[in-house]
């Protein structure tokens, strides 16, 4: 990605209702997608041909944000993502992200950006499985890989700057839900 896909990415992403940016990120507490703001991206800011859309939706006691759509990597491209700010990152004994979701059964990610992750395509990378019920899922700080090799072995909590679930890297229909996020 270059320049004028920054500029695009920028001027293409899509904002849904936000909540007041300041949470509270108390290690071992889950905090409700419904109480965080989402902004939704896809790789047609790059020329992709990926499509969907991340909503906020209820079902029974649970309110999530869901991420459904097409992910095709004709043209370079191959992710759709919704993401939340954490403008304070998380508390510094953090050693995990703690994840309630279900989806379609597909693999699906975590990009974490950092202070350090200043170009659009730096992040940091950790994969899951989904299936059909609620399931809450530990990913340690350490397992997530970094984009690249200007950045450091494993984000540090404190240095978050956003949280995305993404739908990345191979042609598939995408359907995943997210109901809550927390520190561990």
């Amino acid at each position: 990605m270059d320049r004028r896909h920054v500029l695009a990415l920028a001027a293409a992403s899509l904002v849904l209702p936000r909540a007041a940016l300041t949470q509270d990120w108390t290690t071992g507490m889950l905090t409700p997608a419904r109480d965080l703001g989402w902004t939704y991206l896809a790789d047609t800011v790059m020329g992709g041909v990926s499509q969907g859309q991340a909503r906020m939706e209820t079902d029974g006691p649970e309110t999530f944000i869901r991420l459904t759509g097409t992910v095709s990597t004709a043209n370079r491209g191959g992710f759709i993502q919704t993401r939340t700010d954490l403008p304070g990152g998380l508390p510094p004994e953090t050693t995990a992200l703690r994840i309630r979701l279900r989806g379609n059964g597909e693999r699906y990610f975590i990009h974490l950006r950092t202070s350090g992750t200043r170009l659009p395509w730096q992040y940091y990378q950790a994969g899951f499985p989904t299936g059909p019920d609620w399931a809450e899922i530990d990913l340690p700080l350490s397992s997530f890989e970094p984009s690249g090799r200007l950045l450091r072995s494993s984000p540090q909590a404190e240095s978050l700057r956003s949280i995305g679930l993404v739908a990345f890297g191979r042609d598939h229909r995408a359907d995943v839900s997210l109901a809550a996020l927390g520190a561990v």
